[in-house]
């Protein structure tokens, strides 16, 4: 008898939290080792947020919520994007969600059939392709890569259009990479998308870390029209330092979203109570601390993408968002030491090999661009301080250095 079930065939283990985990294990056995593999900011939740939190348990918020969300928190959401986006949206059109993940995952249960196509833009979060490998859909990689800005192109889109395609995954700031896209270059996707009959999932998470004040733009802020046919997901994980708190919302149809409703409240019903007084808090409260941190990170952006340029064989463009850099390394693929590596270990993904290495022996964790479907790179989250990033991109540069001989 198989314990496991077929639908965990076509999916792997989340690349990110491996590595985490296992950086996290070496530095508990006394190892100095500068982890640039989470993606979660460095700082901790505001204060303000915190006290609206520990005020719900005083006054006795502790009881289940309403599966899809509090109408208090569902009514800060309906706020926050008709204030910052120009989206008018009704409470039967907001679903809240233990984490943009989940949002995620129930949006494709509840919409996709076997065989229905999404397309997704490579590099890619790690978990896009296997959710809707589980929801039993057929991701549809259109690679992107360093000399577009890793970002599709109208024509790439228009290519990857079939009978068969459901939806259509927009990540802007985009993780792995950083990229963003300008309104010009939503507005060219908007031309391909309006008049095909396809859902446009705008993944919006890290929507307030974007820089050198580029206005920040979704598919559906384009028109009407394309508002109709796009879900839009985000959180408060990422602007508010939130990670830990799980709380995720999204935005559209709603059809869809009654749907979805039915899938959270067979898994796992609300999300915490305590969570959704905080996030409101988040939404409606002061916002001082966001921009505090995306000072911070934007320092931090050059400072890595800097040092990263110094290192021979690789090459870094400048993200406009988010807090990653992204750096190809084929440059480094082509070292003597590398290729010796290579004829040793056996190993079939070129970014994974030298990941393994840079913990193993230089203490640094990165996660292998494979894992976002790009082998010439690595990602480096820049979501720690200035004093780790010198150290841990120096390591990085010792090890290419010791590559080369």
């Amino acid at each position: 008898m198989k314990l496991v079930a077929k639908r965990l065939d076509v999916v792997e283990p989340s690349p990110t939290l491996a590595i985490t985990a296992k950086a996290n294990q070496l530095k508990a056995s006394g190892l100095d080792v500068v982890g640039f593999g989470a993606g979660e900011p460095d700082f901790d939740t505001p204060t303000h947020i915190k006290e609206a939190a520990k005020k719900a348990m005083d006054q006795g918020k502790t009881k289940y919520t309403p599966v899809s969300g509090t109408v208090s928190l569902k009514e800060a959401i309906i706020r926050k994007f008709e204030t910052e986006n120009g989206l008018k949206y009704e409470k039967n059109q907001i679903i809240v969600g233990t984490g943009g993940k989940q949002v995620l995952y129930n949006f494709f249960m509840a919409t996709l059939n076997p065989g229905d196509e999404v397309i997704i833009p490579a590099p890619y979060w790690v978990s896009y392709a296997d959710i809707v490998r589980l929801a039993e859909g057929t991701p549809v990689i259109v690679a992107t890569d360093i000399s577009s800005g890793f970002k599709i192109t109208p024509e790439q889109l228009e290519k990857a259009i079939t009978p068969k395609t459901k939806v259509f995954i927009f990540n802007s700031p985009s993780n792995p990479t950083g990229a963003a896209y300008t309104r010009s270059d939503v507005e060219a996707l908007v031309k391909v998308l309006e008049p095909k009959d396809i859902i446009t999932v705008s993944d919006d998470i890290y929507e307030k870390i974007i820089y050198d004040g580029l206005e920040f733009v979704n598919p559906a802020m384009i028109s009407a029209k394309m508002k109709e046919k796009t879900f839009v997901i985000n959180g408060v994980s990422k602007a508010y330092s939130m990670t830990g708190w799980r709380i995720g919302y999204g935005a559209g149809n709603a059809e869809i979203i009654k749907n979805m409703d039915t899938m959270q409240g067979q898994s796992t019903s609300n999300a915490s109570s305590i969570s959704q007084a905080a996030a409101e808090a988040a939404l409606t409260g002061d916002q001082t601390p966001v921009a505090e941190m995306l000072k911070a990170f934007d320092k931090r952006r050059k400072l890595i993408v800097g040092l990263l340029r110094e290192i021979p064989g690789v090459e870094c463009r400048m993200p406009e968002g988010a807090f990653y850099a992204f750096p190809y390394i084929t440059g480094v693929y082509e070292t003597p030491g590398f290729k010796r590596l290579l004829s040793e270990k056996k190993e079939s993904s070129y970014s994974k090999l030298f990941c393994d290495v840079l913990l193993d022996k230089y203490n640094v964790a990165a996660v292998p661009g494979i894992a976002f479907g790009d082998d010439k790179a690595i990602r480096l989250s820049y979501a720690l301080g200035d004093k780790d990033i010198e150290k841990g991109v120096a390591r990085i540069k010792q090890m290419v250095l010791d590559l080369q001989k």
